[in-house]
């Protein structure tokens, strides 16, 4: 048994998933590490939080087929400033430990990466922003020309292609750093976190019951998952009770989210093969779906929709009778377009075998969420730790083998279809009943948990509250951490004009990891 040596202590999270809790030492913390890896467990998320004066704690989440999940806390003694490294063990750690340097200046021990990463160059000396001496408002420096030490790939013929940060589209800063041979990629090596926007220090200044305003904008084409997972650990810390209607509800928002960006990305993919009717059409179908989305819920991306205690929003019969038109009408459209999409040679010819991360690599490199079952990883928080009312839906994973664009296209449209099924289900079957509880709970000083699968992958959130009802620590994490670094392998040999595919079948997010 894996926990058999560690005293543990259980987070049970209303009509969620069931945390394991076990507080380690520099020994426990790596030879646990390692047994989980030769389990076949995967790499949540890991962070750190000053818990008093120069005394810190570090936080691993795991998850292991079949019992659940595992949180690791190691609490450094005062005045310690490093833990032991797990990217030797977890490679996907390997720039959360980078980023938990910057913010706190704690130093992973044997790590062979050491760079900054969220940290551009524009912070004062010695400025760790999410440590308590710091307010978060200290002036800047002035912005100073720093040499990142880029990974250079040498030999005959070889030369580098710079892209970004600044990109021709609307979108975040990122640098992508290619070797080349002709057009041929031997290399590419990302830099992200330009627009550090201090996510992570903001939640300080809000209260427990407004917090979930700010997880909801972080990345905003992922609102409703980061808001329910925030919601979700909020409830569980105040042991609040929820209505069934109103978790229902959090589903079918839930899935419009997933389909709407399933249907954008469709479009984007084939516009990038140079099949422009591919983005005309599938435009199309995104944009009626948020105009439905404005009418029912207020806001084209249901911002502020799901809220603590259940949602803002109630569905009368009128609404899920429109939605259900909807549902039928798009799912004919999928079904002749995704017709189209596999007929038609020479979109095939530019999705097959580009981008190929094979199941043995995305399973080493830690590949999550729906590029991960692309690539054989079929792992689906909706099924594995399924909240309520996922539980009751049986949600089908979709996913593939062959690991390339085709197979995250085709993962789409699978996704597509049953989130489509799912839709009917909860509106067809959803309880009656309140909308929205109007217990508070007990707000104390606690900790909680909330885990969803958002339409990239899990989304996770870690909450500590004061007595107050203020937010002392929330750390969100995206599968976009787990995710970026496999595009890095995903492109080699092949040539630069496949880039903007290859990437656009991920397409991760720069905002949901610049926290």
């Amino acid at each position: 048994m894996i926990f058999s040596d560690l005293e543990l202590n259980l987070e049970a999270v209303p009509s969620g998933f069931t945390l394991n809790r076990a507080q380690v030492g520099a020994k426990e913390w790596e030879d646990t590490s390692l047994v989980i890896a030769q389990a076949h467990g995967s790499l949540v998320t890991l962070w750190a939080r000053e818990k008093k004066s120069n005394v810190y704690i570090v936080s691993v989440v795991y998850s292991l087929v079949n019992l659940g999940l595992l949180r690791l806390d190691l609490q450094l003694g005062k005045g310690v400033e490093s833990y032991p490294d797990i990217s030797g063990i977890f490679p996907s750690a390997v720039r959360m430990q980078r980023g938990i340097k910057d913010l706190l200046g704690l130093t992973a021990i044997g790590s062979k990466d050491v760079r900054p990463w969220l940290n551009h160059g524009t912070w004062p000396e010695n400025y760790f922003p999410l440590r308590k001496e710091f307010s978060g408002k200290e002036v800047r420096t002035p912005p100073m020309v720093t040499d990142y030490p880029f990974i250079e790939v040498a030999g005959d013929g070889v030369h580098e292609i710079a892209v970004g940060p600044v990109h021709a589209g609307i979108i975040e800063p990122g640098h992508f750093r290619f070797s080349v041979v002709g057009e041929k990629i031997l290399r590419l090596e990302e830099r992200l976190g330009y627009a550090h926007k201090g996510v992570d220090k903001a939640f300080e200044r809000f209260s427990a019951r407004e917090g979930y305003r700010l997880a909801g904008r972080v990345s905003g084409d992922s609102t409703a998952a980061y808001s329910w997972a925030y919601c979700m650990a909020l409830e569980s810390a105040w042991k609040w009770k929820l209505a069934a209607r109103a978790l229902w509800i959090r589903a079918l928002i839930l899935e419009r989210e997933r389909i709407g960006n399933h249907l954008g990305d469709l479009g984007g993919i084939a516009n990038d093969a140079g099949f422009a009717f591919g983005l005309t059409q599938f435009m199309n179908l995104k944009e009626q779906w948020l105009r439905v989305n404005k009418e029912i819920f207020g806001h084209r991306y249901m911002m502020d929709a799901i809220v603590p205690g259940g949602v803002a929003v109630d569905i009368d019969v009128h609404s899920a009778g429109k939605i259900l038109q909807e549902v039928d009408a798009i799912e004919r459209e999928i079904l002749k377009l995704r017709s189209i999409y596999e007929d038609h040679s020479g979109l095939q010819d530019r999705f097959r075998g580009a981008g190929v991360v094979e199941p043995e690599l995305a399973k080493h490199l830690g590949l999550t969420g729906l590029a991960g079952r692309a690539s054989g990883i079929m792992q689906d928080v909706r099924v594995d730790a399924p909240t309520y009312p996922y539980k009751d839906l049986a949600v089908k994973i979709c996913g593939s083998r062959e690991g390339d664009v085709s197979a995250r296209v085709s993962v789409r449209f699978d996704e597509v279809i049953e989130s489509l099924r799912l839709i009917r289900r909860i509106l067809r079957e959803m309880p009656a009943g309140d909308f929205l509880s109007t217990s508070r709970g007990l707000q104390r000083a606690s900790e909680g948990s909330g885990w969803i699968e958002g339409w990239r992958g899990g989304i996770f959130v870690g909450l500590l509250l004061n007595n107050e009802g203020g937010i002392e620590r929330c750390h969100l994490h995206d599968p976009s951490w787990q995710n970026w670094p496999v595009l890095e392998y995903a492109v080699i040999g092949n040539i630069v004009p496949d880039f903007p595919l290859i990437n656009k079948s991920f397409n991760l997010t720069y905002s949901g990891h610049d926290r």
